[in-house]
């Protein structure tokens, strides 16, 4: 089997405009991606690209879409980010020699490639400003036959500790705010990194844990949208028994297929993005509209190859 080229990319947007670049290499008008260096995450790739590409600093928010071609004989797969500009300015390079802001349509028109076309659909059918948050799963923490005293302060394993690093360097990506976690001790130890570069401390979720989701899955439910929607980008470290359950459930209230089992190994990340409620909303008021999951995206955990 061909070893298949890994890449990746983003629908760079700003003021309701969509960047879109042109390589004299090629001659040919794309949306900024290139190949994921060995040791990277797909994320980190598809930042990084854009940054060298468009000098423009991005945050992420939804995945979008996977694109898959043939380039110089091989098999390449493309994964899309939507990505907000942080900051940044243009300038022309070695890879890039033009750049243009413009709206989704005209971006759709000029590009080259049909398969930057099916991004830029995906990209235009929800709003680009969606509510991300980021669950992630604690990570490693030895066998629970092994530790004596109270599962609840079961601490990370070393090979824990390089996930939980992992996660650390991976989630700055979407720029997140505000730090959750249940209350058990890994899922504490798995996030409190992050939260330490925040400057934040880890706000504790009783409901979502194992303990405190199941006697209640709805109340779990009501508090993990709460989170969502609240100001900036929040983390939710939670367990694999909590995580499935709510990812699978709040896909099934928004109409959103998820294509088979929900993948849940210790040190990955779901990345959930949703439509923020209508103006007024509140949990107490049954009529209301809850968010709207548009995007989940499953990330395994970042000391995992990425799989072809």
């Amino acid at each position: 089997m061909r070893r298949v080229i890994r890449a990746a990319g983003a629908v760079l947007w700003r003021d309701g405009r969509v960047a879109v670049v042109h390589r004299p290499r090629y001659d040919d008008w794309s949306l900024p991606k290139g190949k994921v260096d060995a040791g990277e995450t797909v994320p980190a790739a598809a930042v990084r690209e854009v940054l060298e590409e468009t000098g423009f600093d991005a945050v992420l928010g939804r995945y979008l879409h996977t694109v898959s071609y043939t380039a110089f004989g091989k098999p390449k797969k493309v994964d899309f980010f939507s990505a907000r500009v942080r900051s940044g300015t243009f300038a022309p390079n070695d890879e890039v020699d033009e750049l243009r802001w413009l709206p989704v349509e005209e971006a759709a028109a000029l590009v080259t490639r049909d398969t930057d076309r099916e991004v830029l659909d995906v990209f235009a059918a929800a709003p680009p400003d969606l509510a991300t948050l980021l669950l992630v799963r604690h990570a490693k923490a030895g066998k629970r036959d092994h530790w004596e005293g109270d599962d609840d302060l079961r601490p990370l394993s070393s090979a824990g500790w390089r996930q939980a690093a992992g996660v650390r360097a991976l989630l700055p990506l979407w720029a997140p705010s505000r730090v959750h976690s249940a209350p058990r001790v890994r899922c504490v130890e798995t996030v409190q990194g992050l939260a330490e570069d925040l400057g934040v401390g880890v706000l504790l979720e009783p409901r979502l844990s194992e303990e405190g989701y199941w006697p209640d899955r709805e109340a779990g439910l009501v508090r993990l949208l709460e989170i969502a929607d609240g100001a900036g980008v929040p983390v939710v470290s939670s367990q694999g028994g909590v995580i499935p359950d709510v990812v699978a459930t709040l896909a099934s209230l928004s109409g959103l297929p998820l294509g088979g089992d929900v993948p849940c190994k210790k040190g990955s990340v779901w990345v959930l993005s949703f439509q923020r409620p209508a103006p007024g909303w509140s949990t107490s008021d049954t009529t209301a509209t809850w968010p709207r999951l548009v995007s989940a995206h499953y990330l395994p955990t970042p000391l995992a190859k990425p799989v072809p």
